[in-house]
């Protein structure tokens, strides 16, 4: 099948749960891209800093990029002038610099907090009493070019669906309960990104608002290597 028909295969299935489908197009080349944001698809994740500022300046400008990868402080100046949203925000650090930069380009950037919900030590993300200890502190009280729309986690590899399960359950009780103390009159506060293309029907059942797929979509990675330093 070609990306378009993928597209098309998602976008139904996710569209009628309300879900939004991030196009995941880390180690796809631009034409891939292309291809993809001519089948409709507007919204698109990378994980490196370098391979999105390539393609962002190569392919048209009305894409949303989500960054979606692990994202160090002395990269957030490369996309601050078009990041739509930063997905993988694990630390009050990051969040400071992120609005940082964001406040030099007059701009207010969307973020979700990433939650550590996996079984796994090579995950990132924020734990639950850190994410909530973040959102009572002084500092983000003081951050007013950053907007924080929701939360985003990631299930263990290889896991059993039970345990995906309960993964995704835990992250949407957490949404719960921080929409409830912090965001109730925010309507802004919504977004739960959980799911990828081996377990996006669990996720849909334990309700994300935004899966994040990319083989299934574009079809075999080919791997590129960019400096991380």
């Amino acid at each position: 099948m070609s990306i378009a028909d993928n597209l098309l295969k998602y976008k139904n299935e996710l569209e009628a749960d309300g879900v939004q489908l991030v196009a995941v197009s880390k180690f796809q080349d631009a034409a891939a891209v292309q291809e993809a944001y001519d089948a409709g698809q507007r919204v698109f994740g990378e994980n490196i800093v370098q391979e999105l500022v390539d393609k962002q300046a190569q392919l048209p400008q009305d894409i949303q990029w989500h960054l979606i990868g692990h994202l160090q402080t002395n990269k957030v100046k490369y996309i601050a002038p078009f990041i739509s949203v930063i997905e993988s925000v694990d630390s009050l650090k990051l969040l400071i610099e992120i609005n940082k930069q964001a406040a030099k380009h007059k701009r207010v950037i969307d973020c979700l907090l990433q939650i550590y919900i996996a079984d796994e030590d090579t995950k990132f993300g924020l734990g639950f009493d850190e994410a909530i200890e973040l959102l009572r502190s002084e500092e983000y009280a003081t951050l007013k070019n950053i907007r924080i729309v929701g939360l985003m986690g990631i299930a263990s590899n290889h896991a059993a669906d039970k345990q995906t399960t309960d993964e995704f359950t835990e992250l949407k009780v957490l949404f719960d309960g921080i929409k409830l103390s912090f965001f109730r009159k925010e309507d802004t506060f919504k977004e739960v990104s959980m799911g990828m293309s081996g377990d996006y029907k669990l996720a849909v059942e334990a309700g994300s608002t935004m899966v994040r797929i990319g083989s299934s979509i574009f079809g075999k990675r080919v791997i590129k290597h960019y400096k991380t330093e």
